[in-house]
């Protein structure tokens, strides 16, 4: 489905449901200047047209056992497009994976890993991503504290 052109109202509903996913449509209504109904309705063409993908809950990783974070560099073997459908199909079915990016320059792929500790890291490297086929090399950065983390889009 194409996007809709979106208005005023559309990026205020936005932003408003990105400051709090959670609100009611009376709340967000109310705070974008809409009635319930239509408000909702643009809600929904929005989620429809795939604006809106979903709805989740922002968990603190190191408050559920996950506090270290890793940032594995990728480089493949070889780039054909059938090698890189492989490597994105797998990975993006461990969940340790929290974000996977084909990328430009000297590696092919960025990926953000979280795990317990650095023993489940090394189990990670060695009983998953070691075992894919086409892997060059993989260069691995710890995270030492997080400056900023955000799912808020910049909708101006």
């Amino acid at each position: 489905m194409p996007n809709p052109e979106l208005d005023a109202i559309d990026l205020k509903i936005l932003r408003a449901l990105q400051e709090d996913g959670k609100i009611s449509m009376g709340e967000l209504a109310e705070k974008v200047g809409l009635s319930p109904s239509p408000c909702a309705r643009r809600v929904r063409l929005m989620e429809k047209a795939g604006i809106i993908k979903g709805y989740a809950a922002i968990i603190d990783q190191k408050r559920v056992g996950l506090p270290i974070s890793a940032f594995a560099s990728i480089k493949l073997e070889r780039q054909r497009e059938e090698d890189l459908d492989r490597f994105e199909e797998t990975v993006s079915r461990w969940p340790e994976v929290l974000d996977c990016y084909l990328m430009t320059g000297q590696r092919d792929y960025l990926m953000r890993v979280v795990a317990a500790d650095l023993e489940a890291y090394e189990r990670f490297i060695k009983d998953k991503l070691t075992r894919l086929d086409n892997i060059a090399s993989i260069e691995t950065s710890f995270a030492l504290g997080q400056v900023k983390r955000s799912e808020t889009l910049p909708i101006s």
